[in-house]
């Protein structure tokens, strides 16, 4: 649930083309009841992807073949970021399996049929680099 809500915030973040993390809390904090324990999980998710937003749009450039990060859908490009982010600068030890598996799973419920795809081979090749 944190990471469904931490994906809406930084698709209105995207969509809104904010880049401060602190612009979009205030919109994460709408979650805090919702996920009462969870949810510094989720402002973590939403504040660390903003903060490393730029190390994370080359890294996800790098491993998109034929893909610009801009071209990318909106929302698997929210998924993409805070996947990386999660792997990369987390200072939460998730499993990468897992993170990955989360990310095609919110795939799966918010973008395209084949966008749970290109997401699983995108984080797949960043899992393989980053060992």
């Amino acid at each position: 649930m944190a990471r469904e809500c931490a994906l809406q915030s930084l698709y209105y973040a995207d969509s809104m083309k904010m880049e401060n993390g602190e612009s979009v809390s205030s919109y994460t904090a709408d979650f805090k009841k919702e996920l009462g324990d969870c949810y510094p999980f989720c402002q973590d998710l939403v504040t660390g992807t903003a903060k490393h937003l730029p190390e994370i749009d080359k890294l996800v450039s790098t491993y998109a073949k034929n893909w610009t990060v801009s071209r990318m859908s909106a929302v698997d490009r929210s998924i993409l970021r805070m996947a990386t982010y999660e792997m990369v600068f987390s200072r939460e030890r998730t499993p990468v399996p897992a993170i990955i598996d989360e990310a095609i799973e919110l795939a799966k419920k918010f973008s395209t049929e084949n966008s749970s795809k290109f997401i699983n081979g995108l984080l797949d090749q960043l899992k393989k680099e980053r060992k």
